[in-house]
């Protein structure tokens, strides 16, 4: 039989509620509701003005899924998260290895590399903007070269790529730093007795330790990377030849449901994404199994 409650503990279990309700309303609307309503308005036709929704069922599935626009977009998400996704973990697990020695300016030099995380989007699109100009650009200048980084549709998305890995590298090293500090320091001096190379420590030590992190690293970059849109909201022109080869499914939405005022189409190509993100997660979650190495 379940046990009566005393009158302190209904007393600590109302404060208990009290405490996590306002987090629970904010999910609830600020999480919750919009994703139902998003749902529910991919199975609508926006009415005038925007209101009046008029239940269609699949239509815009139909639509959505037969438009070769979706589907490049949805590639185009996928080459970035193919470039920003294991660039932005490697050279951050390199960095992080090497600055968690001790070492002259060591925290001057994490600050450096965590920069490019706290800074305005907005500021980082206009210096790589300027940065990749064709004319006027840093990098023709230094190669002496005349290339249309972010205007020519067969590079654009790697120009793209290499701003996301660039962006993203001081938070993924922070996070790696902070997994490095959790390993026991015996196991390497062990390995150091057993005389084991340094390289043949990161590979027997460092790596399965770190796999955790690693694993929650990759996930949430998958991510990130997949629901991409201020980076290309800002790089990219809408008069930029290079878009349709570039743009993401979330600037697809932004186009078609705040643009174009079809909201509709617009809830349906995030739920597609969503569907796509979940799928993506399953298969993590699975590889987590027999990935990731728990001490």
């Amino acid at each position: 039989m379940k046990k009566k409650m005393s009158l302190k503990e209904k007393k600590e279990e109302r404060w208990g509620w009290l405490f996590v309700a306002p987090t629970m309303i904010g999910l609830i609307i600020l999480n919750f509701y919009p994703i139902i309503q998003t749902i529910y308005q991919s199975f609508c036709k926006t009415g005038d003005f925007g209101k009046g929704n008029i239940f269609i069922g699949l239509a815009n599935y139909k639509v959505v899924g037969s438009n070769p626009e979706t589907w490049q977009s949805l590639w185009n998400t996928v080459k970035y998260a193919i470039i920003e996704v294991p660039f932005g973990i490697i050279i951050a697990l390199i960095l992080a290895v090497l600055l968690n020695k001790k070492c002259v300016g060591r925290s001057v030099y994490r600050t450096i590399f965590f920069v490019p995380m706290v800074c305005a989007p907005a500021a980082v699109a206009m210096v790589w903007r300027w940065m990749y100009n064709t004319q006027f650009g840093l990098l023709n200048n230094i190669f002496h070269t005349n290339t249309a980084w972010i205007s020519d549709p067969k590079i654009a998305w790697i120009s793209v790529g290499i701003i996301g890995v660039w962006s993203i590298i001081g938070y993924n090293m922070v996070l790696f730093i902070g997994g490095l500090q959790d390993i026991p320091g015996d196991y390497y001096e062990a390995a150091r007795i057993d005389g084991a190379s340094e390289f043949r420590q990161f590979l027997s030590i460092t790596v399965p330790l770190l796999s955790p992190t690693t694993f929650f690293i990759v996930q949430t970059r998958i991510i990130g990377a997949l629901t991409i849109f201020d980076l290309m909201f800002m790089v990219m022109d809408k008069t930029n030849v290079a878009l349709k080869k570039t743009q993401s499914v979330v600037y697809l939405f932004y186009q078609y449901a705040f643009t174009n005022g079809n909201k509709g189409y617009g809830a349906t190509l995030v739920c597609i994404l969503l569907i796509f993100i979940m799928i993506i997660t399953v298969i993590l979650q699975q590889a987590e199994k027999k990935l990731v190495y728990h001490p």
